[in-house]
């Protein structure tokens, strides 16, 4: 399985010629590419290519006299194979620009409604263009409203558009992007736990926190996030129990015991406690949430948070143990 979208270096004279011959040509006879003009200005003295493919694969191509820098989710051409891979910040500001121009108008052409959320659009575009992960990440939003039941694709897009729209997790782009993945194939169940990342990122940022994802912590296990303000630093795990109908667990409740269960067995265990575990519900319909929120299940590790959030930013939830985090303004909590 590829990757997310990432640029491949060449320190090296590019001529048109040498284009031609060591990119088009063996493109053009392996997939049926074409070269086209570029969309967009580099606004340097760059010289720019757009190559496109047979099978809706495409590729860019940025030269000077003495360096080019490849992005594409097609085949790379043998002469690029011993580049080195760059990430999206180690590449110059004008490439990164004229790249991600010509990569949104193309995603905006193939999936008109993404549009609407520009932010969406670009935060998510080293999967949403990727080679593998194109149709299933873009799927997972359009046919699934990003994990969201009972929702349409725009209301759950417009929650997350709203919230990657402050930019709080502009710097962690790379990792957070490619947690929803770049699968071939629709997974619910992983890429729905991917979003309740960004739900989690979305209650803590809400309530005041500034927050920091991946935390490595001694044992050498990484935890979602750390929250902080003035008076807390609060190292936090996330999970997100499956739907009832899509496990063997007899309910909701048992959902919910069953995988928080799981996760303090596991990373929480090893980390030997400290954090604050999240059980994010959100992927539960109205009467499998009323089911938890009436029990209010115990959990074996404490403190926990369990809610269920609504594209609409409707929460509610409890907690379990004393939680060191003030969330009562962005929580409605059940008595």
């Amino acid at each position: 399985m590829a990757r997310p979208l990432r640029f491949r270096y060449s320190p090296e004279h590019w001529s048109e010629q040498r284009v031609r011959q060591k990119i088009l040509q063996p493109l053009r006879s392996n997939i049926g590419a074409r070269a086209v003009t570029p969309r967009f200005e580099i606004g340097t003295n760059w010289e720019t290519h757009r190559f496109e493919m047979q099978n809706g694969d495409v590729a860019l191509f940025a030269r000077n006299g003495e360096e080019a820098y490849w992005l594409g989710n097609t085949e790379t051409p043998s002469s690029l194979w011993r580049t080195d891979k760059l990430g999206w910040r180690e590449v110059p500001y004008h490439v990164t620009r004229w790249a991600q121009r010509e990569l949104l108008e193309t995603l905006h052409d193939e999936d008109p409604w993404l549009a609407d959320y520009p932010h969406v659009s670009w935060f998510f575009l080293p999967v949403f263009m990727s080679k593998d992960g194109r149709e299933s990440t873009r799927a997972f939003f359009r046919e699934h409203a990003a994990g969201f039941p009972d929702a349409g694709r725009r209301e759950a897009t417009r929650f997350f558009e709203d919230f990657l729209e402050t930019g709080v997790l502009d710097e962690y782009r790379p990792v957070m992007a490619g947690k929803l993945g770049t699968s071939n194939h629709v997974d619910r169940v992983r890429m729905s736990a991917a979003m309740g990342e960004f739900v989690a990122a979305k209650l803590l940022t809400d309530a005041g926190y500034e927050i920091t994802p991946e935390i490595e912590v001694t044992t050498g296990h990484s935890l979602d996030f750390r929250a902080e303000d003035g008076d807390a630093n609060v190292l936090v795990e996330v999970t997100r129990p499956q739907p009832p109908a899509n496990r063997a667990a007899a309910g909701p409740v048992a959902a919910v015991r069953d995988t928080a269960e799981t996760k303090t067995d596991g990373q929480l265990a090893e980390h030997g406690g400290g954090a604050v575990l999240f059980v994010d519900c959100s992927s539960f319909r109205d009467d499998a949430w009323a089911a938890v929120r009436g029990e209010r299940p115990d959990l074996r590790h404490r403190p926990a948070v369990v809610y269920r959030v609504r594209p609409n930013g409707r929460v509610e939830g409890y907690t379990k143990g004393s939680v060191p985090l003030e969330l009562g303004d962005v929580i409605d909590f059940v008595d």
